[in-house]
């Protein structure tokens, strides 16, 4: 099974927030991580990557805001959703310039922020800025690398297309499938090349290729455990 997807949500309204941990889980993919505090947030948003993040304004030891530009600021890029009561253009404008992707007014439906977050994380996954974690290593699609410590993996622009599809596809994906995603209508390419290419890619990126845990062959066609 692919791991899950981890989301941070800080929020000192214990109810709204455990309702909201509740809902992502059960929308399936995504694994809940609750803050109800700016230290908290700050604490558990550098721990690690992140699918995206909801942060709610009125936090009891600071502002959701500040919190936001001070994770954009140590380098978070993922896409960050700042909740709030007011729905004044003022604070609108603050929590858009505190480099949040979104400004959504409470109360609301739990569709229209997941339809948000979706729409912010297509964007996201075709931006410079995309970052994933990949098993054991982060995987910068833009730098065509994988880096795990201090140890870099360069990847070639079709082994880096084959793993970014795989991971937003989130579950297995046939030959065929890949095969036009990464080459597009070619006659001349045959699933083969594609076969050529994860093997490639399982040397570089498999503790033992023969036994692949990341990049794995499922009936039909391949998927990765992130």
């Amino acid at each position: 099974m692919p791991s899950l997807k981890r989301v941070l949500l800080v929020d000192d309204d214990e109810m709204l927030r455990s309702s909201l941990a509740e809902q992502f889980a059960d929308s399936g993919g995504y694994e809940p991580i609750e803050a109800a505090t700016y230290a908290e947030g700050y604490k558990k948003a550098l721990d690690g990557l992140y699918e995206f993040m909801v942060l709610d304004v009125g936090l009891p030891d600071g502002d959701g805001r500040k919190l936001c530009l001070a994770l954009r600021e140590h380098g978070v890029t993922c896409p960050i959703i700042i909740l709030t009561a007011s729905d004044s253009d003022v604070d609108t404008i603050a929590g858009l310039k505190s480099g949040a992707n979104d400004y959504i007014t409470k109360p609301f439906r739990f569709a229209v922020l997941m339809a948000r977050i979706e729409a912010h994380l297509r964007s996201h996954g075709s931006s410079e800025e995309a970052i994933y974690r990949i098993g054991p290593y982060t995987f910068r699609p833009s730098a065509k690398v994988l880096t795990e410590g201090q140890k870099r993996i360069r990847l070639t622009e079709k082994e880096t297309n084959i793993l970014k599809f795989l991971q937003r596809a989130g579950h297995t994906v046939s030959r065929e499938v890949l095969l036009h995603e990464v080459w597009g209508y070619n006659p001349a390419v045959s699933t083969h090349t594609l076969e050529t290419h994860i093997y490639r890619l399982r040397q570089k990126i498999e503790r033992d290729p023969a036994r692949a845990q990341l990049l794995v062959t499922e009936s039909g066609g391949y998927r990765l455990n992130q």
